[in-house]
């Protein structure tokens, strides 16, 4: 660890691909959460670094991590089979690296998508329950629901964090799918919040406030899944 409390960490995807990671492990950890980017910015971002620290305050330990075209400084991202083959390695390196910790896994929209994806081919080893922050359910302006069906794959608890402006989630129909989906999803809204969870000056709060509801609701719910997994 750096005096940051942040240890860099490299994780073997594949023999042609390797990326950074960041363990973030505050000494009273009772979980690990994997953490994945979004599409449109890596694990250095803002929010990627405002979730991390969040979490450690709260006792969750996380592991984040680039995806290889963010790695190679690329816009486009990689495809699915990549992108999961990274996920089951971050989730790996993350049973490695805090053994003793039970481990959940998800992200930002895109990271969030791929565990999920990963997930449902084949469970990820030691994962408990998935937790995504925004999850792209749609593009924007197209509603549909077919990114989601996957989801019916997996059998462990899932967790949606989604702001009520979110353009690439129709609200009625996510609402729509977490009841098909049963009591293993649930769905908390941020009020006035969009993908990025910012929200309007008119909403009368501020993202900072969005973003410490968001953390105080993913490690409650972090916590009663690990309670419940005994």
């Amino acid at each position: 660890m750096n005096r940051s409390g942040v240890g860099s960490v490299t994780i073997a995807v594949d023999d042609a691909h390797s990326v950074r990671g960041l363990l973030l492990a505050p000494p009273s950890a009772r979980a690990c959460y994997v953490l994945a980017h979004g599409a449109g910015a890596g694990m250095f971002h803002p929010f990627m670094d405002g979730a991390a620290k969040g979490l450690a305050e709260r006792g969750i330990a996380t592991l984040r991590y680039q995806f290889p075209y963010m790695e190679r400084g690329a816009k486009r991202p990689d495809p699915p089979t990549l992108a999961q083959a990274t996920v089951r390695a971050a989730v790996a390196e993350a049973a490695r690296l805090a053994p003793a910790l039970p481990l959940l896994a998800g992200g930002k929209s895109f990271g969030g998508r791929m565990t999920s994806q990963a997930q449902a081919a084949s469970p990820l080893p030691g994962v408990r329950g998935l937790a995504f922050l925004g999850f792209p359910l749609h593009p924007a302006g197209r509603p549909s629901d077919a990114r989601a069906e996957h989801l019916f794959g997996v059998e462990v608890p899932i967790l949606f964090l989604q702001g009520s402006r979110d353009k690439l989630a129709d609200l009625e129909l996510l609402q729509r799918l977490i009841a098909r989906l049963g009591e293993r999803a649930s769905l908390r809204l941020m009020q006035d919040a969009d993908h990025s969870f910012r929200v309007p000056a008119r909403a009368g709060r501020r993202d900072a406030d969005v973003q410490k509801e968001i953390l105080d609701t993913l490690a409650a719910w972090i916590l009663s899944v690990i309670a419940r997994c005994g």
